[in-house]
């Protein structure tokens, strides 16, 4: 995922139980990364309707399977794979669940057993100043993990986190910053402390660089959410907890097409029209389409709910899982009202 230019507005960049030291050792940078690189995995998003690829990184919770990595990492994916660094095997992945608008997600791995998984500790405790370890799949590699090393230079930040390749934003907060140099790719790897343990789970990072002689100075300004947040989430998605921000399962899909400019994709469908959204057309052998949905037409109303912006849609499209029925409200063009009960397909995740 990509990293842009920005202070205040950051780029994408990238349950396990709290584990404890038995005091402040500290540990050399070699001796984190042989520690930690066994649990990381390499995740990699098929976005089957945007023809492209994602990648970034994942952290392994079970030995048989579970992986805690950023929503972003998967979101738009038609299908997922994941190479575990620990023994080199590639697996089918699926998404258990997710949180859009706290950035996690939970993977499970197809036939995957004795994993290495790894270390947690308890973020409550992170301070400014601490040095700090970031390893991911920078750049996208599916390679030996990238390491970034920096300090912990402040606590609670919120940014908005841009993603480069589809454009969409969002809002968090309660971020651990540092200065570690991650890198596109290194979503969803983990932030770890001097004693070995993971504090934080690296999602966004902002660059610049400032030209001093001959010498550019380059400055990362990376963001993660702390560990303990990530888990909590993460433990009611395996728990199957559905609520108004954890959507639990494979996403619904009324497949309706998308402007490149509008916020999201190939969600349940966008547009900027005043009253409703306006769409530009249908993905064949969905809901929209079998509905007889066409481009110029606006979505009034979905569910009984009433539809006035892009971000309406996709809150109430995910609400809902595939094979469920749902009532369209509509008007075409030349503005007549239509209404039908549709049955949603399953589409990309988030």
């Amino acid at each position: 995922m990509g990293i842009a230019a920005g202070v205040a507005a950051a780029a994408i960049a990238a349950g396990g139980a709290a584990w404890a030291t038995s005091g402040p050792t500290t540990l050399s940078t070699a001796q984190i990364v042989s520690q930690t690189d066994p649990g990381l995995v390499d995740v990699i998003s098929t976005l089957g309707y945007e023809h492209g690829t994602a990648e970034g990184t994942g952290m392994v919770l079970t030995s048989n399977g579970e992986v805690l990595t950023n929503n972003h990492v998967v979101a738009g994916a038609t299908s997922v794979s994941v190479r575990d660094v620990g023994n080199g095997r590639t697996y089918a992945a699926t998404v258990v669940g997710y949180s859009d608008r706290d950035d996690v997600a939970v993977l499970q791995l197809t036939g995957a057993s004795g994993l290495t998984t790894v270390k947690t500790g308890n973020s409550n405790g992170v301070a400014v100043g601490q040095q700090v370890v970031a390893l991911g799949n920078a750049e996208g590699k599916d390679g030996t993990p990238s390491v970034a090393t920096g300090t912990v230079t402040a606590l609670g930040a919120t940014i908005t986190a841009s993603d480069e390749g589809s454009g969409n934003t969002e809002q968090l907060s309660d971020m651990i910053q540092t200065n570690a140099g991650i890198e596109p790719g290194d979503s969803g790897g983990p932030l770890v402390n001097s004693s070995g343990a993971i504090i934080g789970m690296d999602t966004a990072a902002s660059t610049s660089s400032g030209q001093i002689g001959t010498t550019a100075d380059v400055t990362t300004e990376a963001f993660s959410i702390p560990i303990n947040r990530a888990l909590s989430i993460a433990d009611e998605i395996e728990a199957g907890q559905a609520s108004a921000t954890v959507h639990i399962g494979a996403t619904a899909f009324l497949g309706v097409e998308v402007s490149a400019t509008s916020s999201g994709g190939y969600y349940g469908g966008y547009g900027q029209a005043d009253s409703g959204v306006t769409i530009e057309g249908t993905v064949p052998a969905t809901a929209a389409a079998a509905a007889g949905l066409t481009a110029g037409d606006t979505i009034i109303s979905v569910g009984g709910q009433a539809i006035t912006s892009s971000s309406d849609l996709q809150s109430v499209i995910e609400g809902y899982h595939p094979g469920d029925k749902v009532t369209v409200g509509w008007e075409d063009q030349s503005g007549q009202s239509h209404s039908t009960s549709v049955t949603l397909t399953q589409g990309p995740t988030g």
